[in-house]
């Protein structure tokens, strides 16, 4: 059993592909309502009447009514979904990349919530915490027996509020209580570095509001470290999505002014539009523009430096978008696995001041027309996780494994014997992987089987370098295209 949970804390990053999703947000709900099914909706009110009378105990009308409303939104797709007073501001959290806890970046293992990193400057940070703790208690609760959403909810809180975590760190072999104060947390989407003389690594790990200025502070101290910047790596492995204005405005970093980034089409006249590497079209919320000072101060460097853009099964919704333009307009190569499959957009509309929806609104389209729901980016170049191979791959969900995931509007929908029989082959390639794993874990008990992205041992980053320099990439031998899927 621990194997298993060790096993699914390497994939926990990987998991939240697609649960962040590519987004537009609106200030208030539709002012006209189509015609109603009176019948229907009568229906729906003698069911509520009933249950309010005849159940075996009193029930919470309220709750009643947002469950009804939860279950309708929720039965169209894996991404649509009803907002309650916490998880919208949870979900607002998310999405401005604030949130009020201790700055920590965790993961599961052993049923133990690790430290992946201490986010800067946070109070965790100033506490001392290091990547590897584990936290065994929050407060007076065992960590044992929560899932990770129970240990975020126990750790955040509100501003100026006390939490004791209680840290086992192993290479000292000692456990020790920390008690942090909480406080708002500005988390920073985007890390990059200089990996060797002239090339550099910028990742992003998530498509927030505050993505564009982290990406061009970044890529500006990047210019000031490394003047003679020779070619680039922009990882999005892992990248779960987020909001659609940030994946315009970093496409646009790269390409020519008002290049066609990524079109949307659905019922509403205004879900059918053209976003294009231009301010009007990602400048929604900031007052300053991030990209035009990043142009200016590196002379346009991003517009022409050689570029590797590296994905994985974990890229999703705003990643693709961003991976889908550069690939269409030949500005990148793509190396790694083929990703997500995520290209629908979602719109919060508001209820109230604290309710929302998110509804599927559109799917997205490459520049040349492509739709990757349910199928994803395929890169140029596939290259394997691991010298080894792919170890983890076989155990990621992508979109066309979600019950009731949308179709990309293929007319040739896929016949059920044949759906079937992927989905019996799916489950196989998932129970020899994970046994693979596990035997792996077994002999080398302390190893990590998956080395960090960025690090001197990322093969994938290591291909991606190659590429850039024009030296031999080694290329999977054994990877190969996923169809489309259809849900229809």
């Amino acid at each position: 059993m621990g194997q298993k949970l060790k096993i699914a804390g390497w994939l926990a990053v990987g998991a939240l592909a697609g649960a962040l999703t590519t987004l537009q947000l609106q200030a208030t709900a539709r002012a006209t309502l189509a015609p109603l099914p009176l019948e229907e909706l009568q229906q729906l009110a003698a069911v509520f009447g009933i249950i309010k009378t005849d159940y075996v105990e009193p029930v919470d009308e309220k709750k009643l009514i947002t469950d009804a409303i939860s279950g309708m939104v929720s039965s169209l797709d894996p991404h649509s979904q009803y907002f309650d007073k916490k998880s919208f501001k949870e979900f607002r959290e998310g999405t401005s990349g604030r949130f009020v806890g201790v700055g920590i970046e965790i993961t599961m293992e052993d049923g133990l919530v690790k430290v992946v990193s201490p986010i800067e400057d946070s109070p965790a940070f100033r506490a001392g915490l290091k990547a590897g703790d584990l936290i065994t208690k929050i407060d007076d609760t065992p960590v044992k027996g929560l899932t990770i959403n129970d240990a975020v909810k126990r750790m955040r809180g509100e501003p100026n509020t006390k939490v004791t975590l209680t840290v086992f760190r192993r290479d000292e072999n000692r456990t020790f209580p920390v008690t942090i104060t909480r406080q708002e947390i500005k988390t920073v989407s985007v890390r990059a570095k200089v990996v060797e003389p002239g090339y550099a690594w910028v990742r992003v790990s998530q498509f927030q509001e505050r993505t564009l200025e982290d990406f061009a502070r970044k890529i500006e101290e990047i210019v000031r470290a490394e003047p003679q910047l020779k070619g680039l790596v922009l990882d999005l492995r892992n990248d779960p999505g987020g909001l659609l204005d940030a994946a315009v405005g970093l496409s646009a970093a790269f390409l020519p002014d008002e290049a066609v980034v990524v079109t949307t089409n659905g019922q509403l006249p205004e879900s059918k539009a053209t976003y294009r590497a231009t301010p009007r079209d990602y400048l929604r919320r900031a007052a300053s523009d991030p990209i035009a000072r990043l142009t200016v101060q590196t002379n346009g460097l991003l517009k022409r430096i050689p570029l590797v853009v590296l994905v994985n099964e974990g890229s999703a919704s705003a990643s693709e978008i961003v991976a889908g333009a550069l690939q269409d307009h030949q500005r990148a190569t793509i190396m790694g696995s083929q990703t997500f499959g995520k290209g629908s957009v979602q719109t919060v509309r508001p209820l109230g001041p604290d309710t929302a929806i998110k509804l599927t609104t559109a799917r997205y389209y490459t520049p040349s027309g492509r739709s990757i729901q349910a199928k994803g980016i395929v890169p140029d170049v596939w290259v394997d996780e691991t010298p080894e191979g792919n170890l983890f791959a076989a155990l990621r969900t992508r979109e066309a494994d979600l019950e009731k995931h949308l179709g990309n509007g293929s007319r040739e929908p896929t016949e059920a014997e044949k759906e079937a029989e992927r989905q019996r082959q799916r489950e196989r390639e998932r129970e020899a992987a994970r046994q693979r794993l596990e035997e792996e874990q077994r002999k080398n008990p302390n190893a990590r089987l998956l080395p960090e992205f960025g690090s001197e041992k990322d093969w994938q980053l290591q291909q991606a370098l190659n590429r850039l320099k024009g030296l031999p990439v080694v290329a999977s031998k054994t990877a190969s295209e996923r169809p489309a899927k259809s849900n229809n």
